[in-house]
């Protein structure tokens, strides 16, 4: 059975947050809750309040032990951007772009 969780508009580039969740990719889920907690990244804590509620789903929604679960796929993928400018040189404007990305867990009892 799968299970999953989604972190909707987390406020960093899901370039960033990738790196984290490759990390963590086909772990046990108790394992990968254990290895986020040292990553000092702000995106391996968002990563990990993910991956606690997709562990709560689990065990409340269909009594399943967490020491059972796998993380069988991890996603960070692009949410809305906001867009902004700068004030540059000569009277023009620079834009920026401020991104945002959704995080999804999904597990599996093997």
């Amino acid at each position: 059975m799968e299970v999953h969780a989604i972190y909707k508009n987390f406020r960093m580039s899901p370039q960033k947050v990738r790196e984290v969740v490759r990390q963590v990719q086909g772990m046990n889920a108790v394992q990968a809750l254990a290895v986020l907690k040292v990553v000092p990244r702000k995106s391996a804590r968002a990563v990990a309040k993910t991956l606690q509620s997709a562990i709560a789903n689990a065990e409340n929604n269909h009594g399943l032990k967490a020491e059972t679960l796998k993380i069988s796929g991890a996603f960070a993928q692009t949410a809305g951007s906001f867009k902004r400018f700068i004030p540059k040189a000569r009277g023009s404007a620079g834009p920026i772009i401020k991104r945002n990305s959704h995080i999804k867990i999904v597990l599996s009892d093997n």
